[in-house]
């Protein structure tokens, strides 16, 4: 059985995510994970369906810092529907989209994942927590980027 306060704290898990990664605030990112938690990526444009398995925070930290190298990202939650499998676990598919604005000279794009991800979370001490994440690209396609935040506007 499951509770509303739970749906809405794995919605605000699932939000966070998607806004530390774009903070790049790799600390508060660790702690939504499971100390013993699987992050599962795809590998584009070989792979769009996971193609790596990542187990651990560290682990999944030194991969997500990958996006260090990309000035601005943006991550949007478009849909989650999650489903409680008993009182501690729950699994939950969340689409979105993933910009990763990039610059070349004068030239800006912006690589867009449209992407869904398949989740199980635990309920731990400390609140809801991811303990495995799938991400999964639908699609990619590359758009012309005007201006980005950290290009000069004069």
């Amino acid at each position: 059985m499951s509770s509303v306060a739970d749906r809405l704290d794995i919605a605000d898990l699932v939000a966070r995510y998607a806004h530390y990664v774009d903070r790049r605030d790799w600390l508060a990112l660790a702690e939504l994970f499971t100390a013993d938690a699987e992050l599962l990526q795809p590998d584009p444009p070989r792979s769009l369906e996971p193609a790596r398995s990542l187990v651990g925070r560290d682990a999944i930290l030194v991969a997500m810092h990958a996006l260090d190298d990309i000035p601005v990202t943006q991550h949007a939650v478009l849909g989650t529907v999650i489903d409680f499998g008993g009182p501690d676990t729950a699994t939950g598919w969340v689409t979105g989209q993933a910009n990763h604005v990039t610059s070349d000279a004068d030239k800006h794009r912006n690589l867009v994942w449209y992407l869904h991800y398949q989740d199980e979370y635990r309920h731990t001490p400390n609140g809801w927590r991811i303990a495995r994440r799938a991400v999964h690209i639908d699609w990619i396609e590359t758009r012309p980027v005007r201006l980005h935040r950290g290009t000069a506007t004069d």
